[in-house]
This record gives C-alpha cells, sequence and structure tokens, in this order.
C-alpha cells in the first residue's frame, strides 16, 4: 500500500540543536516539525501488550508479527493523517534510533536524522541552565549520596541517567552495531557555523531537493510547555543561526573537561575526531 506522506525521524541528544533543526526544517512548506513526540511511546505501549497479551500468544505467532507490523507501520500514518497536510513529517524523539532494528520491520529504509554534540558542551550547557534554576528542584539530588553537590558530582550523575546518559548509551550500542551508518548525525557545532551546507547534507540524506533556507530569520514553529520538562528544558530558538561559543573549561573546568573526553574514546573517535 502506498502512502501520501513521508515520516522521517529527529532522535536526537539533548542540549544538541533538535528543535533548532525542527524549526529550519520547518521553513519548507513541504515539511512538517513536531515538537517533542509522544509517539514512539504509543507504539511502545501496544508492543508492550503486543508480547503480553493472551491474545496474541495463543494464535499464530508469525501471522499475529505480520499484523502487529502492518499495526505499526498504519499508526505511524494515520497519526499524522490527522495532524497535517504537509507531504513530509518529522517526528522528534530521542527514543528512535535505539529501536532502529525495530522500526526497520515496518518502515522501510528509515530516515532518522541525530544531532549531536561535544559532551563537554552539553554538560556545560546542562550545568549553566542547572544554576540559573536553583530554585528548582532536580529529581537526582540525593543528599545523603551527595550526587549533586559539586561541579563532578553533576557530571557524573548526568552521564549516567537520564536523559544525556542514556541517549550516550544507546549511541555507543549504535556504533557497536554499526547501526549509525544508517544515520545522518548533525553536529550542533556544525549546523551553527555552517548551516547552509549542513542542511544540503540532510536534504541528500533525505532525497529531498533543497530548500532555499533563510538562517538569518528563523521561525518558531514548534511549541512546547517546558515548565513540564523541568530544570533542563528548554526549546525556544533563537531567531538567527549563529555559533556558540564553546566555554566548558570554564563552566567546568579544564581538568573535568579533559576527563570527559578521555573517558569517552569512542564518542570522540566516531564523531569528533578533529577534537
Amino acid at each position: 500500500m502506498t502512502f501520501s506522506k513521508k515520516i522521517c525521524f529527529n532522535s536526537s541528544f539533548p542540549r544538541s540543536g533538535s528543535t533548532l533543526l525542527q524549526n529550519i526544517l520547518a521553513q519548507n512548506p513541504r515539511f512538517y516539525s513536531s515538537a517533542t513526540s509522544g509517539l514512539v511511546d504509543l507504539l511502545m505501549s501496544s508492543r508492550t501488550y503486543f508480547t503480553e497479551g493472551v491474545e496474541f500468544k495463543a494464535q499464530d505467532i508469525q501471522l499475529m508479527t505480520t499484523a502487529f507490523r502492518g499495526y505499526c507501520e498504519f499508526a505511524i500514518h494515520g497519526y499524522y493523517e490527522h495532524i497535517t497536510d504537509r507531504p513530509v513529517c518529522f517526528d522528534k524523539s530521542r527514543t528512535w534510533f535505539h529501536y532502529y532494528d525495530w522500526l526497520k520491520t515496518f518502515r522501510s529504509e528509515p530516515k532518522i536524522l541525530v544531532c549531536i554534540r561535544d559532551l563537554r558542551a552539553i554538560l556545560s550547557s546542562m550545568e549553566k541552565l542547572y544554576r540559573a534554576k536553583r530554585h528548582l528542584q532536580d529529581r537526582n539530588d540525593d543528599i545523603m549520596r551527595m550526587t549533586m553537590v559539586t561541579i563532578d558530582n553533576r557530571v557524573v550523575q548526568w552521564l549516567n541517567s537520564t536523559p544525556l546518559g542514556l541517549a550516550h548509551a544507546r549511541l555507543i550500542e549504535a556504533v557497536q552495531l554499526g547501526n549509525y551508518k544508517k544515520f545522518c548525525f548533525v553536529r550542533f557545532e556544525d549546523l551553527t557555523t555552517i548551516p547552509e551546507a549542513t542542511m544540503r547534507k540532510v536534504y541528500d540524506y533525505l532525497e529531498e531537493p533543497y530548500f532555499e533556507h533563510n538562517f538569518e530569520d528563523v521561525e518558531q514553529f514548534t511549541h512546547e510547555n517546558d515548565q513540564l520538562h523541568g530544570i533542563y528544558g528548554d526549546h525556544m530558538i533563537r531567531g538567527k543561526v549563529t555559533p556558540v561559543p564553546l566555554d566548558y573549561h570554564e563552566v567546568l573546568g579544564k581538568e573535568m573537561s579533559n576527563t570527559i573526553k578521555r573517558d569517552n574514546p569512542l564518542f570522540y573517535s566516531t564523531f569528533y575526531p578533529d577534537r
């Protein structure tokens, strides 16, 4: 069956430009960009019942597996058929690339954009948000275990919890499995310094005709209530795409910055061999 929409995915690291990318893409009148989406969670809930439901277990497993794949495919398209008339949709969720092997069973050659950023810069951004919002409680702040007392504590905590630690672990697995070769990686540093060249690479990957974007005035197309995302929720974009200074030495300290790079060799050798 032929569907009327092309569904693509933005599955990115936190604090790495995924919201900016969504809004740049939305300048193209053919493209619809979602805010942070719960579509994948709907499918995962269905997957749970498909796995555990007696009704499915009691029938032919191959037939039920084929039916469930069809259900997932139609669910994705049905979701966006009732959201937009634009023919190309970008669903944004950090979860997608981790389930690539499942996704490709009902989406032939899924197109997945993955925004990444130097881990030190991500952590610096999180640290600045933490300092700016000290009136809010971080759910990982455990006084007895002293998880968030110092910069070093906080860096370790963020690298070993959601959202950053989980995204990083999943990306390392994608590298180990080789799945990462199927994704289009958009480095935040490239998007903000050479936006046109970066977007042309994205369009080549998407196999879509290039659209001349206005990087001087990017309108906010996606909207989210950041109060629901907690301390580190910040989905407002700057109207103009400009380079972001590297301040992790100043914010985190040189010793901690060096430790982050040393302790994550596969990430840096794969995605930042020039650093």
